[in-house]
């Protein structure tokens, strides 16, 4: 999808089309002050004056997306939202609405799914798709059923989204991005050296920022560059699975399939904090945003039908260090009192002298609700009281033990 949570928000506010907007922080006063001196009919009528600029944005927050008008100033996802004010002050800023932003995700990938029904999720704003056995599907390349499903889709949602069509998903992943936005790019094997080569190696989907520099000090910008290497000689700088993988992707080879289904292995929530936490002076608001992210969690874990046995925390500190503790207990849950529990106790074997820039909790060892192991839930007896003491002793430790 285009630029999706920004092109959400312009649905809503359509005055803004064109203008630099970009989408990260909290919902912050002005904007509920607009909300409530508006009112939710009349939000597309606010003047564009009375939005909130980039630069009065005071914080450590990250951009989410930016409209293309806002990414011409150099502007990018993952950007620190101060950082971004500097580039473009007058910039519009907005708060991700996730309640919307699911709800058109959901409608455009089912809308995908009546043309192309083989559709593998690959997040919020994204899908591969395979249609080699769609009827008309090869036509025009590919051409025609990526078209079909733009119209579709905007159609349903109002939004654009641009489609790459290649043999694999490594190929279709790089080719969704050459034509943005609203854009159908269609990549075959025979353009492999005139299309993909010249790209900086970080354009291959798996090759991030740690190796695209090592690649870089090795002297190898491109992909064209990384496919002349020798198979022995990545394999001797990044590992035999990693360095293999590499040679592979160069010459554009993927044969993972376009998989329709598969487990989630954890689920959590964490929050940057506008400003740094001490665990004592701090004590309140932490308890009050560490029991919020504990309950989204657990409607995570309900909405999704599953149910986690290991619960854990991730802090960052005010110098960049990660600190994380993980706490397993006798039995599966998605009640967020029990998961606040378990993750307090987490809490009690890390420390808290620092202040601290992030805080997260994590649910993990997950397995869908109603099929937890039975040597799980019937241990012998011994155990069995065990694990009720363990129950007990973690019902027992007070919220942030150690903040006090």
């Amino acid at each position: 999808m285009d630029a999706f949570f920004a092109s959400v928000e312009l649905l809503r506010y359509p005055q803004l089309k064109g203008l630099p907007v970009v989408i990260g922080g909290g919902r912050r006063t002005v904007d509920e002050a607009l909300l409530a001196s508006h009112g939710e009919r009349a939000l597309r009528f606010i003047p564009v004056a009375e939005f909130p600029r980039l630069k009065d944005y005071v914080g450590r927050g990250v951009i989410t997306t930016a409209t293309y008008a806002a990414r011409q100033f150099g502007i990018g996802s993952a950007m620190g939202m101060m950082k971004a004010a500097r580039l473009c002050p007058q910039a519009i800023v907005l708060p991700v609405d996730f309640d919307e932003i699911r709800r058109f995700s959901r409608l455009f990938k089912s809308t995908i799914a009546e043309v192309a029904p083989l559709m593998q999720d690959r997040g919020i704003d994204e899908v591969y798709i395979d249609f080699t056995e769609v009827p008309g599907g090869q036509r025009d390349g590919g051409r025609a059923l990526a078209r079909l499903i733009q119209r579709a889709i905007f159609e349903k949602t109002g939004l654009t989204c641009s489609i790459g069509v290649a043999p694999n998903k490594l190929l279709a992943k790089m080719a969704s991005e050459f034509d943005k936005p609203n854009g159908i790019s269609i990549v075959h094997e025979a353009d492999l050296q005139t299309l993909i080569w010249p790209l900086n190696v970080r354009k291959i989907n798996g090759i991030g920022p740690k190796a695209g520099e090592k690649l870089a000090r090795l002297n190898v910008q491109t992909i064209g560059e990384l496919a002349a290497l020798d198979r022995q000689f990545l394999i001797s700088q990044f590992g035999k699975a990693s360095g293999a993988w590499m040679i592979d992707a160069a010459w554009g080879r993927d044969d993972s399939p376009v998989v329709t289904e598969s487990e989630p292995v954890s689920m959590s929530r964490e929050t940057t904090f506008e400003r740094d936490l001490h665990a004592a002076r701090d004590k309140a608001e932490l308890g009050a945003i560490f029991t919020r992210l504990c309950e989204q969690v657990a409607a995570d874990l309900q909405r999704k039908g599953y149910v986690a046995r290991t619960i854990g925390i991730k802090l960052r500190y005010d110098d960049f260090r990660i600190a994380t503790r993980d706490q397993t207990a006798p039995a599966y849950t998605a009640d967020a009192q029990a998961i606040r529990k378990m993750a307090g106790l987490c809490l009690k074997r890390v420390p808290l002298e620092q202040r601290l820039r992030l805080l997260g909790v994590r649910a993990s060892a997950l397995v869908k609700a109603g099929e937890e192991p039975i040597h799980e839930q019937k241990m012998p007896s011994a155990q069995s009281g065990r694990a009720q003491a363990a129950i007990e002793t973690i019902a027992n430790y007070p919220l942030f033990p150690s903040w006090s």
